[in-house]
C-alpha cells in the first residue's frame, strides 16, 4: 500500500469511498441523502486542501482530508472503502495525516467525529474536547469534538 496526494481526476472515487464507508454504519438511505453534500468531494476541494489516497495496484483503499484554516488543522475526512475497514488503512492514514499536521507546525489537530468512529480515533490518541449536537428525522446526535497532538501520534 502506498499513499500519494490526490488528484483532481480521484473525486469522483473519492466520493464514492465516503459514501459507501459511511453507508457501512447501518444509516438509512434518506440520512445518506441528508449527508449528501457534506460526503462529496470536489475537484475543487481536492485542489484546495491536503487530500491523500491509499492505494495498493491501483485500487483506491480510503482517503483522508485535512482542512487548514490560519494556525488551525482539521481531519475533515478520513474514509476507508470498506472492504477495507479493519485492515490497517486507516491507521495508516491516521499516521500519515498526523506526521502532515506536525511537519507544518501545528499543536493540535480538531476532529468532528461519527460516533461509531471516536473508538478509533481515540485508539490513536485523540481526546474527547466537546460534542456538538445536531438533529435528524427528530432524532437527537451528538457528535463528538475530538483533539489531537499530531506530534505524539
Amino acid at each position: 500500500m502506498k499513499i500519494r496526494k490526490a488528484s483532481t481526476e480521484d473525486a469522483a472515487a473519492l466520493t464514492s469511498i465516503a459514501h459507501d464507508a459511511k453507508r457501512h454504519w447501518g444509516y438509512p438511505e434518506h440520512w445518506l441523502k441528508h449527508w449528501q453534500d457534506d460526503l462529496t468531494i470536489s475537484p475543487e476541494f481536492v485542489a484546495a486542501n491536503p487530500v491523500y489516497v491509499a492505494e495498493r495496484d491501483g485500487d483506491l483503499l480510503g482517503f483522508y482530508a485535512l482542512i487548514i484554516r490560519k494556525d488551525k488543522a482539521e481531519l475533515d475526512h478520513l474514509w476507508v472503502a470498506p472492504p477495507h475497514i479493519g485492515t490497517g488503512v486507516g491507521k495508516e492514514l491516521f499516521i500519515h495525516a498526523m506526521r502532515h499536521a506536525a511537519n507544518e507546525n501545528f499543536a493540535a489537530v480538531e476532529i468532528l467525529s461519527d460516533p461509531n468512529a471516536e473508538g478509533f480515533y481515540r485508539k490513536l490518541g485523540a481526546h474527547r474536547s466537546g460534542e456538538e449536537f445536531s438533529e435528524i428525522d427528530g432524532e437527537p446526535r451528538v457528535l463528538p469534538r475530538l483533539t489531537v497532538d499530531p506530534k505524539s501520534s
